[in-house]
């Protein structure tokens, strides 16, 4: 993890960067003409619109947890391998299964983009 200057300033820019993201996305939601405004009204555009930004939320949430995960084993892992190279088999399953958290998010988005 950084720390730091260095750390507060990339924290800082990811907020800043996720949420001019997230009102364009808004701003094109919530835009359009007055046919639009009244399709709209009774739902499905905004229940067509909040599913893709949820699909989109878990598949990118699930993206940054795996990173965070994979990060951590699989510097153990390289630890673990370089004192001994019988742990290779048991180490890479640890990466394997923080790997697995992105697979279930990208499962949950299909679920999601299924219904729509």
């Amino acid at each position: 993890m950084l720390k730091g200057k260095r750390g507060k300033r990339l924290l800082l820019g990811q907020i800043a960067v996720f949420t001019v993201v997230w009102l364009v996305g808004v701003f094109f939601v919530f835009s359009g003409r007055a046919e639009a405004a009244e399709a709209a009204a009774s739902g499905n555009e905004i229940a067509t619109a909040a599913a893709f930004i949820a699909a989109g939320l878990v598949t990118g949430m699930g993206a940054i947890g795996t990173g965070i995960a994979v990060s951590s084993a699989a510097a153990a892992a390289i630890a673990a391998v370089s004192e001994n190279e019988q742990n290779f088999g048991k180490s890479m399953i640890f990466v394997a299964m923080a790997e697995g958290i992105a697979i279930y998010g990208l499962l949950v988005a299909f679920m999601i983009l299924g219904r729509v």
